[in-house]
């Protein structure tokens, strides 16, 4: 008889105590009731017998006979136990569900038990106890919902045959494309493809191809390919371009006169050098009084973007514009981003804006908000409001420097209370004609930056308190979108407390306030020593992701209470969500509906993780194609990651990284020590920690999988 596998007959056995949660058998009864009569079989189903037996799974009833433990059948991982989750496979293959909620651990999913179910699927597991060390096992019996519409990879045709196979190696199945469905493609091309039926007991699903990208390795090939992995579309709906360009007519005289009039006050754009589309302009005049008056004035997209129109549709699929490192995949079609809602020079531009009336120190005294027009005077790069910054001549000068000395006072107070300062790292890369990377650098932040961002922030905060703080004008706060930031997980910052000790640095985590102060002041304290960027690293890893939400936690890494975003509706849906939200309100509508505004919430959020992971993809694609003719070649580098794979590694002149395998490491037993983020030999001692400077030798690099393998010199 043909031998079964240990995980089947456990799965067998339980389901026959499940029928009957009192029944007594023995040994042999047990075997025929799983389709085992012969002696090697029983020996099996002895094995799987007594490793229930162990785990307490089954108990002795006498006489050599065994029952269910009712306790067990009363837990949640009897064969009637099912699990909600996302399915995720890893490089090697290996297979788990990740279950939505509850404590359980995550199942694992033999090759065979995963049905039709792909990587980051929602899925509907069956748990299952089965004979394994450690962990649950289960398999899938639904696919809740696709995690991705759309496949990339190439196209590979033998005697007439046509196959897909996935660029993500996580996508472990290859995808027969009959010829009808190729839609031209020839061997080796890459694609895009989407599952058009795959039935029950078929390994391989059947596609189409939907678009046709061209030769792998070219840029805009691979650029167009990250878009597509991601569920990002190549371009917009004809009925989107159609209904935007109807929007390109001039300002009629009737809508100017609904607003207000800011067109002769001093107004200027900062925005970086290769921007196209400016979401934010600032103005600047000393009133009557003395108060600096400020106005943030922000494209009012919103007057051209309809609710339920086709291009407010596709911006709300989008949900985000995209920016790889080549080029930016707008939310909004052209003619709307980059020219009717983009607050050009010397053109009158509809805006919905915060206005301040702030004095000397900073402090707001009077604010209004409402839809205004205006007239910027000038664009300024980054570059050029810096020069102006540091030599105090230039044009609008006066304005700049007005505004700069506030955001300077803004800033001190903001990171004094309750903001942690984190100073992350931008890579940019210098390109060819061809998009082939010539060079690797980070984008240093300087004050012209921070003027910005200070009035952009109080803008957005302003506006979350105007509608979500409780006051005698507001005792009800309206349903309201708001981007929120959890506090750090209390165990993570405890070990990273206990980390901080040992380079003499006692980490304060008494309160909100006092830990992002004390964070502050290690970020300060290290400045000048080489542990600081690994420890501005660790800390941003201890870190939440902010998220949107209608319920309103706060901004932990910010410390404001309230916050929203209100300043880019150009390149995010939530901001325009936003603008509607606050102009319904204050002109007295009733409070949204709290279910459907956090079902947006949740989707925006998503869009928004989904868009950095592309942008995130296109990076290591630059950082890999920037080593393929480095092989060989050794590299100062500093350890940035740790893992049971090996140790990750930044070359310190591209910040280019690359994965040096634990197979490298062959002197010795490796092993982690999570609480000092460090790699320990076992025998001789030899420790690899976090931050430490290193050399390496690039000795691969996988284009398709934006890999690079590096070995470790010393």
């Amino acid at each position: 008889m043909l031998k079964q596998d240990n995980t089947l007959i456990a799965k067998k056995l339980i389901d026959t105590f499940s029928e009957s949660a009192h029944a007594l058998y023995n040994y042999k009864q047990l075997a025929a009731k799983v389709g085992i009569f012969d002696k090697e079989g029983r020996a099996q189903v002895q094995e799987v017998i007594q490793d229930f037996i162990d785990k307490k799974i089954l108990l002795h009833a006498g006489r050599g006979k065994y029952r269910i433990n009712s306790k067990y059948l009363n837990r949640e991982h009897t064969s009637h136990n099912y699990v909600i989750g996302k399915l995720h496979v890893t490089m090697s293959g290996a297979a788990f569900v990740l279950p939505e909620e509850g404590e359980t651990d995550d199942i694992f999913i033999a090759d065979g038990n995963l049905s039709n179910a792909l990587h980051n699927d929602r899925v509907k597991a069956r748990v299952f106890p089965i004979a394994r060390r450690k962990g649950l096992e289960g398999e899938i019996v639904e696919v809740v919902e696709r995690s991705k519409k759309q496949l990339v990879g190439n196209i590979k045709i033998k005697k007439s045959v046509a196959y897909f196979l996935p660029d993500n190696p996580a996508f472990r199945r290859e995808i027969l494309i009959p010829g009808r469905l190729l839609g031209g493609a020839r061997d080796g091309e890459k694609v895009v493809i989407v599952i058009t039926d795959w039935k029950a007991g078929t390994r391989s699903p059947l596609g189409e191809v939907l678009h046709r990208l061209g030769k792998p390795g070219d840029n805009n090939v691979e650029m167009n390919a990250i878009l597509a992995e991601y569920d990002f579309p190549l371009s917009f709906p004809p009925e989107a371009e159609a209904a935007a360009a109807k929007s390109d007519i001039p300002i009629s005289k009737q809508e100017i006169s609904c607003r207000k009039d800011f067109r002769g006050v001093p107004t200027f754009t900062i925005d970086p050098a290769d921007a196209k589309d400016f979401d934010d302009a600032l103005s600047c005049e000393v009133i009557e009084n003395g108060y600096i008056r400020v106005g943030v004035h922000i494209a009012d997209v919103s007057y051209y973007v309809r609710p339920g129109t086709p291009v407010d549709e596709e911006a709300s699929r989008r949900g985000t514009s995209v920016y790889l490192v080549d080029r930016t995949i707008p939310m909004l079609p052209e003619i709307l981003s980059n020219n009717l809602c983009s607050l050009k020079p010397h053109e009158d531009k509809l805006c919905y804006s915060a206005v301040f009336d702030l004095d000397e120190h900073g402090k707001v005294h009077r604010e209004w908000f409402g839809r205004t027009v205006i007239h910027s005077n000038r664009r300024f790069s980054y570059e050029e409001a810096q020069e102006v910054i540091e030599t105090g001549k230039g044009d609008m000068c006066e304005s700049i420097l007005t505004l700069h000395r506030l955001a300077q006072i803004m800033r001190a107070e903001r990171l004094e209370k309750q903001a942690i300062n984190f100073e992350t790292e931008e890579v940019k890369f210098h390109l060819d004609e061809n998009g082939h990377p010539t060079g690797v650098y980070v984008k240093v932040e300087k004050e012209s930056n921070f003027l910005i961002e200070e009035f952009m922030l109080l803008a957005n905060r302003k506006v979350a308190e105007k509608i979500g703080k409780k006051s005698a004008r507001n005792p009800q706060p309206r349903t309201f979108l708001y981007r929120v930031h959890d506090e750090p997980v209390s165990d993570k910052v405890d070990t990273f407390r206990k980390f901080v000790q040992k380079l003499g640095f006692d980490l304060k985590t008494g309160s909100r306030k006092v830990l992002a102060k004390s964070f502050n002041q290690l970020f300060s304290t290290m400045k000048s020593r080489p542990e600081h960027d690994m420890l501005t690293k660790l800390s941003i890893r201890l870190m939440s992701k902010a998220v949107y939400s209608t319920q309103n936690i706060g901004h932990y890494g910010l410390g404001f209470s309230y916050y929203t975003h209100f300043t880019s509706p150009i390149r995010r849906y939530p901001d325009l969500m936003v603008h509607r939200l606050l102009d319904h309100y204050l002109h007295g509508g009733a409070s949204a509906n709290a279910d459907d505004l956090e079902t947006r919430c949740k989707y925006a959020s998503q869009m928004e993780q989904r868009a950095n992971e592309a942008e995130r993809a296109s990076i290591r694609y630059k950082q890999a194609e920037f080593l393929t003719d480095k092989i060989g070649q050794v590299f100062e580098a500093t350890v940035n990651g740790i893992t049971r794979w090996g140790v990750f590694a930044e070359l310190q002149d591209n910040k280019c990284e690359g994965l040096i395998p634990i197979r490298k490491f062959d002197d010795d037993f490796y092993y982690i020590d999570e609480e000092n983020y460090t790699l320990v030999g076992l025998h001789h001692g030899r420790m690899i920690r976090f931050g430490d400077k290193i050399r390496v030798k690039v000795v691969e690099v996988d284009m398709l999988k934006k890999q690079m393998t590096f070995d470790i010199v010393s």
